[in-house]
């Protein structure tokens, strides 16, 4: 009961926030609908007759790479500015423990980051004009398990941000490699599959653009998915309690 009243806590505190800062919100959506047409129409213009073979892949793929974006950030940002404002030790005296925190955090960012990402989903498809399947039943499940690796990320990346304070530069090196791993096909590259987002990102295409449900997709696939998932997310985790440990010990927690 505690863990869903600490839930539902974030969850409203995420919904004040981003509404009492609209403004940031909307210029947020914005800036990546322009990133999402520079490519669009930067590719329209150098694919020529193939354009349209795979349009579908650039409008998935870049829903995907939204999606980590938001993943993988969100909770070393939140770390940075709960250090800035003098709060990150207050998170730490909760009795369920900061790492219950965080997970929570991450729960309730992911329902809002999936309204967000569904809203620029419906732009790029009325941009293209390409509407593919959004069967949310088979898509909600896959884009969990898909982003639940890079949400491991997000874990190691906050527990670098308790040690050393400033991670932003990583970020921008961060956003390069998940675009390999979004674009890079596990059919033709075998090894990109024990990497995070590289599966995932093929299930969610062929959902998509195939428009197979996830009850016809190959099991030995969705198996792996999760344990890909499982393992990049438990030891993202592992590595933020590793790095929480030496910032207690160095006693970072309360400076910024």
């Amino acid at each position: 009961m505690r863990h869903l009243v600490l839930f539902w806590a974030l969850l409203k505190k995420e919904y004040i926030y981003l509404k009492r800062y609209s403004f940031n919100t909307i210029s947020g959506i914005i800036t990546i609908y322009l990133v999402f047409l520079l490519i669009f129409y930067g590719v329209k213009a150098l694919g020529g007759a193939n354009f349209g073979d795979t349009l579908e892949g650039i409008v998935v793929g870049f829903m995907v790479w939204t999606f980590a974006i938001f993943a993988y950030s969100d909770l070393s940002w939140a770390m940075i500015q709960e250090a800035q404002q003098g709060t990150l030790e207050q998170l730490y005296m909760s009795p369920l423990g900061f790492g219950w925190v965080a997970i929570s955090r991450v729960a309730a960012t992911f329902i809002f980051n999936g309204f967000i990402v569904v809203l620029l989903l419906l732009l790029m498809m009325f941009t293209t004009g390409k509407w593919l399947h959004l069967d949310f039943l088979s898509l909600t499940p896959l884009i969990l398990l898909t982003v639940a690796g890079v949400y491991g990320i997000g874990f190691l990346m906050g527990g670098l941000a308790l040690v050393f304070k400033q991670v932003q530069s990583a970020f921008q090196i961060l956003q390069f490699v998940f675009v390999f791993l979004i674009a890079a096909p596990p059919d033709k590259l075998p090894f990109m599959k024990f990497l995070p987002l590289s599966m995932g990102t093929q299930l969610i295409g062929k959902v998509m653009i195939g428009g197979v449900p996830l009850t016809q997709l190959p099991l030995h696939d969705l198996l792996f998915l999760v344990g890909n998932s499982a393992f990049y997310f438990g030891l993202g985790f592992l590595a933020f309690k590793l790095f929480e440990g030496i910032a207690r010990d160095r006693g970072l927690l309360g400076h910024y």
